[in-house]
């Protein structure tokens, strides 16, 4: 279920901040129409930390209603709380949704055994597939490969996005854990030699703006076919790196309203994208085919 080119979606805010349900139907029409292969509502690229549980179920039903089961639909569901974790899992899980993505607590710094139980009580009262995420430059946690073996184990955790952008952890995990887990790359700029090297894809910024050249990259790299990912991945560098020139998501929402799919919104304390930035984004989005003229 979860391979390919998966959006880490943004979520369209009107100049206020409120929630533009226009923008996001705009946007998951044009993802279904781009060859994404999967849509993670109310991740760090969805400006999570910022939404509101409300606000997230209102998202995640109109998603699951609009593409109605055509693609897998996830929902971020981690918090720093366990027992909050686990009250917004037991509520997503009544949507018709098909993964809950977990990220690892932030700021509270917990052992990796914490960790184990963290995700383990998720899991318990969660109803559908859990994805564990792995972003230790966003939380100063990091999942070790060892613990994700263990939570492998465990009924309901199907797979996990890693962050910590190193080739050699990906083998590791694939090493590790069992066959039929799922190991996704959460970093666009090594996400080709991660799935050359057995990821089953990516959970993608850049598919936000590129999504069609992501969705060709991920095919390539998962038929094994190395030239022509290189090749494809070229052109995609340069975006690769100036979606981070400030944090996400501020470049991948100046740049959506750039290409005229969404308003220009977004929720303190994330600020729009500074002016010195925008010749060299616009530049990245020219050469990836994103942006005309």
């Amino acid at each position: 279920m979860f391979s390919g080119s998966l959006v880490a979606i943004a979520t369209p805010m009107q100049a206020d901040g409120a929630l533009d349900f226009t923008g996001w139907s705009r946007l998951i029409d044009w993802h279904l129409e781009s060859a994404t292969s999967g849509i993670v509502v109310g991740g760090t690229t969805g400006e999570s930390a910022t939404l509101t549980d409300d606000e997230l179920l209102a998202l995640v039903e109109r998603a699951c209603a609009q593409i109605g089961r055509r693609i897998p639909v996830i929902a971020g569901a981690g918090s720093s709380s366990t027992a909050a974790s686990v009250a917004r899992a037991m509520r997503l899980s009544q949507l018709p949704l098909d993964a809950l993505l977990v990220v690892t607590p932030a700021y509270n710094k917990p052992t990796q055994e914490g960790l184990f139980r963290h995700f383990a009580a998720i899991a318990e009262a969660a109803t559908v597939p859990i994805v564990l995420y792995n972003i230790p430059s966003r939380t100063a946690v990091d999942l070790l490969p060892g613990t994700v073996a263990r939570l492998a184990q465990l009924r309901g955790i199907v797979a996990v996005k890693e962050g910590f952008a190193q080739i050699e952890r990906i083998r590791e995990l694939k090493r590790l854990c069992p066959p039929e887990f799922a190991v996704l790359s959460g970093d666009d700029a090594t996400a080709r030699e991660a799935v050359l090297a057995g990821a089953r894809g990516v959970i993608s910024v850049t598919a936000n703006v590129a999504p069609r050249a992501m969705a060709e990259l991920m095919t390539a790299a998962a038929r094994g076919e190395r030239e022509k990912a290189e090749r494809l991945d070229s052109s995609l560098a340069g975006l690769h790196h100036a979606l981070f020139l400030e944090t996400n998501p501020i470049p991948v929402k100046w740049a959506l309203e750039r290409m005229g799919l969404i308003e220009r919104g977004i929720r303190l304390p994330l600020t729009e994208l500074d002016v010195r930035h925008h010749a060299a984004l616009t530049s990245a989005l020219r050469e990836a085919g994103a942006l005309q003229g």
